[in-house]
């Protein structure tokens, strides 16, 4: 059984045979007995602190570990479950011109848009491992009660537009520097006259940064979801500690 459906039962047991219910100290004890029976690897009782510090360095090593595998050449462009598309009218013409080897400037364009991504994505990380440092007990304790992936969901719902705003610039200046912005007038000229309606530049910074986003919170999701269920992942004391090892 899920550690989080014992926590439950064993929590509305205490409030429920209690007239006075579960206190707050209550709750971790039996959180932290629960677990203690639920790890292998724990050789002491887990406190809140510990469940908190194991939650936060298993997104810290998360997000390296996503960084460090989408900033390296063909991060992005090179993986198909993270590749940025050209948005709207952009991608759907590239697509019907590429059977026909005439979609040339679209692919182009899309190749300088995932290597701005590449470029970028360690400051997002970076971004990302500076809001873990928030996370509080009563944060780590509603994670620990969701499933896998939930640090990653619990953190991207809370940070993410505070990280956009703080990613975009490095963005902005990442997708200059590999001449996207540069493409990106001619292109929609082209391809999408009459028919993008806003700036084209900010229109494709727009779609490109929540392609770049994407791309790195399926990664540390993926590395959380590692962490949890393989042992060789547990590369500290504290994860050892609370995921066991």
């Amino acid at each position: 059984m899920r550690v989080w459906m014992r926590i439950a039962s064993v929590a509305l047991a205490v409030g429920v045979g209690s007239t006075r219910g579960a206190t707050a100290q209550d709750f971790g004890k039996i959180a932290s007995d629960i677990l203690h029976k639920s790890l292998p690897g724990d050789k002491g009782n887990l406190s809140k602190g510990d469940i908190t510090l194991g939650l936060k360095e298993a997104l810290n090593v998360a997000s390296g570990l996503a960084s460090e595998r989408l900033s390296a050449k063909d991060g992005f462009m090179g993986d198909a479950a993270v590749r940025i598309p050209l948005p709207g009218v952009l991608g759907q013409a590239q697509k019907k011109l590429q059977p026909f080897g005439m979609a040339g400037p679209l692919d182009d364009l899309q190749m300088k848009v995932n290597r701005a991504a590449e470029a970028a994505v360690p400051t997002a990380s970076k971004l990302v491992i500076d809001a873990v440092k928030a996370m509080t007990l009563d944060d780590a304790m509603s994670i620990l009660r969701g499933g896998d992936t939930a640090a990653t969901t619990f953190l991207r719902k809370r940070t993410e537009a505070g990280l956009r705003q703080s990613f975009r610039p490095y963005f902005d200046k990442s997708l200059a520097t590999s001449g996207a912005l540069a493409a990106i007038d001619g292109v929609v000229a082209k391809y999408g006259a009459g028919l993008v309606k806003t700036d084209a530049k900010t229109w494709l910074a727009d779609a490109a940064t929540t392609g770049a986003l994407d791309g790195l919170f399926y990664y540390v999701a993926r590395e959380e979801q590692a962490i949890r269920r393989d042992p060789a992942k547990r590369t500290s004391d504290i994860l050892r500690k609370v995921f066991g090892g």
